[in-house]
């Protein structure tokens, strides 16, 4: 896999990847972004734009400017409803008339339990969600999205927001945020669900890909040896999670802190949401409880 500071295109530039794929990199590097949003040009005539990005004129106009003069826009996908991937995709529209493909809105695809979360007043921890994103042609799992000399099957992949998609092109995969090289997908509840992430990984991993393209970075060039490392560092971080409330409850943060040793403090916000994230998932398996109301901040306890 690339050393991820090898990764670091210009901004704004149409970089062919494989044949029919290209990747422009919109300028909004950060914390949480990496070097910033990877936009994909699928097609040679009749072409897909997969995740437009955030609203930025230079990366529309970028978008735009790496179409041919005997090209068009004819799809434009949405992989999930995070700031970072879907607002451009209204304007962009609005430029070449290609209709908005995607799983639905923001709140599409959530879970069961964490519907029951919001309805209890849980709130997201301020990952920048698209609350306006709507798309105009919903897809579902195993739906095929088709142009000129392309097809990209669906794959719904909840776990990092509940309307998260993945988009499979012959032996490769757009795996948006769900599978990054970089560093391992936020899950941050009600919005972001673990036990649905275990499940979209295991049924990645049932397949047999040659690359991954991801949201942020560079491409995965061991999609099986990444999928297995992202289900057993869960499963890590679940072990130590269990390890560290066997000496009394905690909460959310007191736990980051304690297991995230090494984590930039820009990161142990998003950090602490993982840890709810998994306090959540144990829950489910009835390993650990809430010491009273459950929210963002409660203290949990081991069960048995």
């Amino acid at each position: 896999m690339q050393a991820p500071d090898d990764f670091n295109p210009a901004p704004g530039r149409a970089e062919e990847l494989q044949p029919g794929v290209r990747r422009i990199l919109a300028p909004n590097p950060s914390p949480m972004t990496y070097r910033g949003t990877n936009t994909y040009l699928i097609g040679t005539r009749d072409l897909a734009v997969i995740d437009p990005g955030p609203v930025l004129p230079d990366h529309l106009e970028a978008i735009l400017a790496a179409v041919g003069p005997d090209q068009r826009i004819g799809h434009i996908i949405v992989t999930h409803a995070h700031v970072d991937h879907s607002p451009l995709a209204d304007e962009l529209s609005q430029r070449t008339s290609a209709p908005v493909y995607g799983f639905g809105p923001a709140s599409a695809g959530r879970s069961p339990a964490m519907q029951q979360l919001v309805a209890q007043g849980m709130t997201g921890g301020g990952e920048g969600i698209d609350t306006e994103f709507t798309p105009d042609i919903p897809v579902a799992d195993g739906d095929v999205i088709s142009g000129e000399g392309w097809n990209l099957e669906v794959l719904h992949t909840p776990g990092h927001l509940g309307n998260h998609i993945a988009l499979a092109f012959g032996d490769a995969c757009f795996t948006a945020d769900h599978v990054m090289g970089w560093a391992s997908s936020l899950v941050s509840p009600p919005d972001g669900d673990l036990t649905d992430f275990m499940a979209s990984c295991r049924k990645l991993r049932a397949r047999d890909w040659r690359i991954f393209y991801p949201g942020h970075g560079a491409p995965i060039t061991d999609p099986a040896g990444r999928l297995d490392w992202l289900i057993a560092h869960r499963e890590a971080r679940e072990a130590a999670i269990i390890d560290a409330l066997r000496s009394g409850p905690a909460r959310p943060g007191d736990l980051a802190a304690r297991i995230y040793t090494e984590t930039p403090a820009a990161l142990l916000l998003a950090a602490e949401r993982n840890v709810l994230a998994h306090l959540i998932d144990l829950m489910g398996k009835s390993r650990v409880a809430p010491v009273g109301d459950l929210s963002a901040t409660a203290e949990f306890r081991l069960l048995g």
